[in-house]
Parts: C-alpha cells; structure tokens; sequence
C-alpha cells in the first residue's frame, strides 16, 4: 500500500513548515513600516515617532521645491554658455582669489549645519548666529567631555561647524572645482582654543566614506582678526579620527564639505567667529605634497 509523503511527517514539523511559509508570503510589518517611514536608529530611552506619513506631506513646501529646482536647472543650463560657474572664461583663468563662502545676511547661514556630542549623548552645545551688522558668523558654546552614561560610548566632547554639500537642480551632487587653487585662506578671530580644518572630498567606494583630509587651525585670543593661509599640500588624510598610514593628496575638483572641529577635551565656553573662506594661488608655494608616499608592497 502506498503512503504519501505528508503522512511522513510529525504534527511538530508541519507547524513549522506552516509558520515558515506564512513569513515567507507575508513580510513582516515593523520592516515594511520602517521602510516606507525611513526609520532611524533612537538612542535608547528615547521615544518614537509614530505620526502618520500622510501628516508629514506639506503641498506648499512641495510647490517651493519644486520653483526651485526649475530655477537652478535653468541656471546651470545658462551658466554653460557662459562659461565655468557663469564667469567668463578669460576671468576664471586669471583668477586669483576665490570667496566661497561670506557671511552678509541670515540666508548665508541655511548653508551650514551645527552639531555636537548631543547627538551621541554628550552634553556639549554649539549655537550659530550672525554677528555684529550681520557681516560675519558667530559660533559659540560650551563643551563637555563628559561621555554619556549608556554603556556604549567611551569617548565624547566636540562641536562642529559644517558646510553643507552642493546640490544641482532636483537634488543632483555637485563639487567644488578649486584644482587652480592651492591654499585656503580664512579671515577668523578667535579665544584661543585649537581647532581643526576638515575638508571631505567625493569617494569612489563605501569604504572610503569616512575619509577626511584635516589640519590644524591655532588661533588667538584678544579682539584682533587673524588671516590664516593653509596649503592644501599640508592636509593629512584621515579615517574615523585615525590617520592613516597611507596618505593621498587631496582631489581638489571634487570637494564636498568643510569643517571645523573643536575637540581639546578643555571644558568651558567657547567662540570662534568667521568673516569669510575663500580659496587663492599662491605662486610661492610650490609643494606638491607634505607627506610621504610609499607602497606597502613595493614590487622586487
């Protein structure tokens, strides 16, 4: 007599089979709803934010962006007659000196982004204003080196000041073209405190996305201006707060973001003012690169 294959098996297993086929066509719901809301990792004790996706939707917002994008797709289509970034060719050719960023009104602040240890925990805070007639940005507040009690974080105390990447019309990546430039040059007046000067630049693998080039930014107390002239030759490259041992000079036309970083573990207040960041050529300096090179595994 024939015996099917079913009766083979136990009441334990077909409950098994029967559960693993019920998730394999029904997905789970916490991942779909995470998915679609684009949830984001909560630090524990914090709580959630269930408010519908259907509240979140402004249509005048929508409408903005949307004026917004046609206009700078029609700048950027314009701007290629012209020539590199709308200047004439014979002017971006004898340029010397480049303002990339000036602090003249409110609206020259939405293009920097202040944050701290809060974000992990920390008790650090950073606040950015304009100063004095709205011609230079202010930072200032207090830092804390004191890591949070959640058993996770070791090390903490740091405040940073940002730029926010580039964006093209309908949210396409651009970069800052500053290969016929050599040096940085800051106008900052500052207390004292050592800082340091990251600048991120575009990445070809995943790995690399923590990759930072930094230098060192000393500044000096008292209520007078301070120019400070640093050639991008002397940036190190760095991974996760590590440098690395094998360093690269910078990609200078495909600049994402600058930064500047105060983190010297001195508890207290503090300020650092900005009148502007700009990049120039120096034809004095004539280094090409600060650090040494070398294989790993030179070839015999």
């Amino acid at each position: 007599m024939a015996v099917s294959r079913a009766t083979h098996f136990t009441p334990a297993v077909r409950f098994l089979g029967s559960c693993y086929k019920q998730r394999l066509l029904t997905p789970h719901l916490s991942v779909g709803w995470r998915a679609i809301s684009g949830g984001e990792y909560r630090r524990p004790g914090q709580t959630q934010d269930n408010t519908p996706i259907w509240k979140k939707l402004d249509f005048n917002k929508g409408v903005e962006g949307i004026r917004k994008h046609f206009t700078l797709l029609k700048n950027e289509f314009l701007g290629r007659w012209t020539g590199p970034e709308g200047k004439p060719l014979i002017e971006h050719i004898l340029e010397q000196t480049r303002v990339i960023w000036e602090f003249r009104g409110p609206e020259s602040l939405e293009q920097w982004t202040v944050s701290s240890d809060q974000e992990i925990g920390g008790r650090s805070e950073a606040y950015l204003k304009l100063g004095r007639n709205n011609t230079t940005c202010l930072m200032y507040g207090t830092l804390c080196s004191a890591p949070p009690r959640d058993g996770e974080t070791r090390y903490s105390g740091y405040c940073t000041l940002r730029s926010k990447p580039p964006m093209g019309s309908f949210d396409s990546k651009k970069h800052h073209d500053w290969s016929s430039f050599n040096t940085l040059h800051l106008r900052i007046r500052g207390d004292g405190r050592p800082w340091m000067i990251n600048v991120g630049a575009e990445t070809y693998f995943s790995h690399q996305k923590d990759d930072m080039y930094s230098y060192f930014l000393y500044t000096r107390g008292g209520p007078y201006w301070q120019d400070v002239k640093i050639p991008f030759s002397k940036f190190f490259l760095s991974s996760r707060g590590r440098v690395q041992d094998d360093q690269h000079p910078l990609w200078l036309d495909k600049v994402n973001t600058i930064g500047i970083t105060l983190g010297d573990k001195a508890d207290g207040p503090f300020q650092l003012e900005i009148d502007f960041v700009a990049v120039c050529s120096d034809r004095a300096h004539t280094e090409e690169f600060a650090y040494e090179v070398y294989k790993r595994n030179p070839e015999v």
